[in-house]
This record gives structure tokens, C-alpha cells and sequence, in this order.
């Protein structure tokens, strides 16, 4: 019975390393064909915002749009984000037809109403529930904010941090594509 067991303990060993080593590789060398790049059309999503209104990617079409992943817990998104709402109030004073997206990442409604209200945020906060919308743009680092032409292509993914001065010249690139 004792060599039949070590068998067994071992065949279960030589399972379980498989599979890790499968899942591993998996992920250290998995292909990012389908992350968007760049002159790339951004992957559709639909998302719902806090006051229960949907999103869609397709409803920004012919507008230049600014997409934010941010979370509460990322304290350079905290940071970010008055400045996002300092830009995005003066694109609304000076009339100009852009868009700002604020894509949280999955996290409990009631931490991310807490924190647009103590920030005073007006623009718009959708949830990635499941984060199948994070997962479809590759976002691997937070914040991360990409740039959509008004023809729908992706002008250019920042990863970090943003200072109003690195807004205002990528939104400038934006309403002149």
C-alpha cells in the first residue's frame, strides 16, 4: 500500500507543477495582440455610472474623449483627479465638444460616491464591474488614461500619473486630429 501511495503523491505532484508551470508561462509570456496600441480602435464596452445611466464607447463617436482607469485605493489617481475635474470644467466654460470617461476599477459603490463627493467630481464615474472592460484594454498600471481621436483611434495611452500641463497638451493634439 505505501508504494502504491507515493505513486499516487506523486503523480499528483507532477499535476499540480504542470498546471502552475502552464499557468505561469501563461502569463509571463501571453501575447498582447488584442491590447489596443495606438491608431487602434478601443475595445466597445457598455458601463453603467453612478446615477444608473449606461455608457457606451459608441456613444463618444465623432467627439475626442479622454478615458480615465482610476480607482479609490491608487493614491497617484487620487491626486489626479481634482486636476481631471479642473480640466474638464474649463473644457465645458470654453465650450469645446470633448469628453471625459472615468472608468473606476470594480470597486464597492460606496466608497467611489464618497469620493466623488468629497472631491466634487462632475464628470462622469463609471464601474468595471467583473473588470472585463480593464481586461480588454490591458491595464496593468493605475492610473492609466487614453486618448480617442474623434475618428475612433486611440491617439495615446499614458501610463501614470497626469499634471495639468500633460492634459492640456494632449487635449490640444485631440481637437486638432
Amino acid at each position: 500500500m505505501g508504494a502504491r501511495r507515493k505513486t499516487i503523491q506523486i503523480a499528483i505532484l507532477l499535476g499540480v507543477l504542470l498546471i502552475g508551470g502552464y499557468a505561469i508561462g501563461k502569463t509571463l509570456f501571453a501575447n498582447d495582440s488584442s491590447v489596443p496600441k495606438p491608431g487602434e480602435q478601443p475595445p466597445a464596452f457598455t458601463l453603467g455610472d453612478l446615477n444608473g445611466n449606461t455608457h457606451k464607447l459608441e456613444d463618444y463617436v465623432g467627439r475626442p474623449l479622454v478615458i480615465n482607469f482610476w480607482g479609490t485605493f491608487c493614491k497617484p489617481c487620487v491626486t489626479e483627479m481634482p486636476t481631471f475635474q479642473k480640466q474638464y470644467d474649463s473644457w465645458k466654460e470654453k465650450g469645446l465638444d470633448i469628453e471625459l470617461l472615468a472608468i473606476n476599477l470594480s470597486e464597492p459603490t460606496l466608497p467611489i460616491v464618497n469620493f466623488v463627493r468629497k472631491l466634487e467630481l462632475t464628470y462622469p464615474i463609471v464601474r468595471d464591474v467583473g473588470r472585463k472592460t480593464e481586461r480588454a484594454f490591458g491595464i496593468r498600471s493605475y492610473p492609466t488614461t487614453i486618448f480617442v481621436k474623434p475618428d475612433g483611434k486611440i491617439m495615446e495611452i499614458f501610463i501614470g500619473p497626469m499634471s495639468e500641463e500633460q492634459i492640456e497638451q494632449r487635449v490640444e493634439q485631440l481637437l486638432q486630429a
